[in-house]
């Protein structure tokens, strides 16, 4: 079980080089629609590919009718397209964060490790890691299948199979590094990110997950950017949060 986080608590402005976690071992999970990336890349990639049909699809995950692992089922037929006209595609639209790669050196620097949770797909995120050289950066997702012509069928890696709600469980992400470190940091913005976020030490959230937190009682810090990730985690402490990571070590995983 869980216990109950203590306030952060503000430690001086501009301070620079505290490290409120110094000597801990630190994990912080990215989402990356939306977040590590600027634009949500997945509904873009299918307003190019997938055509109107995937719409209603779409409506009936945001409204909780369906999982995103039904959704991607149903949707995966609708592609149209080749793997190289995808990665074309998304090559010339991908924006990232402007701060993602100085927030990447940043944890570099202070022995972070940084891992990206994706309920997207592999493609694209491994295209836009390589366009910006981020690719020393390692990313969980859904894995796209192209076959000869123009279809796509997508496989569930990260499936949990006692919910089967999600196609990449990002909970169960991580659960599987409770083991390894002493805290875990989540970054997110949207519906995939509201169960991972209750399993995380500290929580960033931005939009669709920073309401969700509000209602169920997360504890977050909004953000706009990583440069405000950047900034919160020099400027406060954090000192006597309780390390959920440590604490849930043995708790299996259902991967």
């Amino acid at each position: 079980m869980m216990k109950e986080k203590e306030p952060i608590r503000f430690l001086s402005e501009g301070a620079g080089n505290f490290d409120p976690f110094q000597g801990e071992r630190i994990l912080i999970v990215c989402d990356f629609d939306g977040t590590a990336c600027s634009v949500d890349l997945g509904s873009s990639i299918l307003d190019r590919f997938a055509g109107e049909g995937w719409r209603d699809i779409d409506r009936a995950y945001c409204a909780d009718e369906i999982g995103s692992r039904i959704a991607y089922t149903k949707v995966a037929p609708l592609f149209r397209g080749s793997r190289g006209q995808m990665v074309e595609y998304v090559r010339s639209n991908a924006i990232l964060d402007p701060y993602v790669a100085d927030f990447y050196r940043f944890c570099l620097k202070r022995g972070y490790d940084l891992k990206i949770a994706s309920d997207g797909l592999d493609f694209y995120i491994e295209a836009v890691l390589k366009k910006h050289d981020l690719t020393d950066i390692e990313f969980y997702s859904n894995t796209a299948i192209f076959g000869q012509g123009d279809g796509m069928s997508i496989a569930f890696p990260y499936q949990n199979n006692l919910c089967g709600k999600c196609g990449a469980c990002k909970t169960n992400i991580v659960r599987g590094f409770y083991s390894r470190y002493d805290r875990i940091i989540y970054i997110g913005d949207s519906y995939s990110d509201v169960c991972p976020s209750q399993r995380a030490d500290l929580v960033f959230a931005k939009y669709i997950l920073y309401e969700k937190c509000r209602q169920n009682g997360t504890a977050c810090i909004y953000y706009n950017n990583f440069h405000d990730i950047m900034d919160c985690l020099t400027n406060y402490s954090f000192a006597g949060t309780t390390g959920v990571a440590a604490e849930n070590a043995r708790e299996p995983s259902t991967i």
